[in-house]
């Protein structure tokens, strides 16, 4: 049996059934690349951090962690959109220049969300200069798009 105030590692979907804010069986405590020391590091320059090393789900991890009533939640929160906003850009930039640098060393520190966003600017891009080359027929919608617009119609469907 644990004693109260024990520390031990529990999966994120059990510590999320477990954490009730009126019975209090369990208080989460923040891993280290959301504690406040790492919030001021991202404020600086968020670009100079390898999320892949430190999360490699940084955004959907810290987006799961505003479930549980931490006093520092708006400041997560706040740290999480800020650091997507800042290192959007150059993820897009550097995949619309793929073919001109080498990108594998900033690709390396990406989290898997950005990495995705990466991909989907080079097909974009790969997609494009074959339209351009007269090598495809035509442009398609990307499957981000298509997708957008099967969800808003559907929304004003009901």
């Amino acid at each position: 049996s644990f004693m109260q105030g024990s520390k031990l590692e529990i999966p994120l979907w059990l510590a999320k059934g477990l954490h009730d804010s009126k019975r209090r069986i369990v208080s989460v405590e923040l891993p280290k690349i959301y504690k406040e020391a790492w919030r001021t590091v991202f404020s600086a320059d968020a670009n100079v951090v390898d999320l892949h090393k430190m999360g490699p789900y940084y955004y959907g991890f810290g987006s799961q962690l505003l479930n549980f009533d931490n006093p520092e939640n708006p400041e997560i929160a706040q740290t999480i959109l800020q650091t997507f906003i800042s290192r959007f850009r150059r993820i897009m930039d550097s995949s619309q220049n793929a073919y001109n640098e080498d990108t594998s060393a900033l690709v390396a520190r990406l989290d898997e969300l950005e990495r995705a966003l990466f991909r989907a600017g080079q097909r974009g891009l790969n997609d494009f200069q074959h339209w351009e080359k007269g090598q495809a027929s035509q442009i398609t919608a990307s499957s981000l798009v298509q997708n957008y617009g099967k969800r808003k119609f559907t929304d004003t469907d009901g």
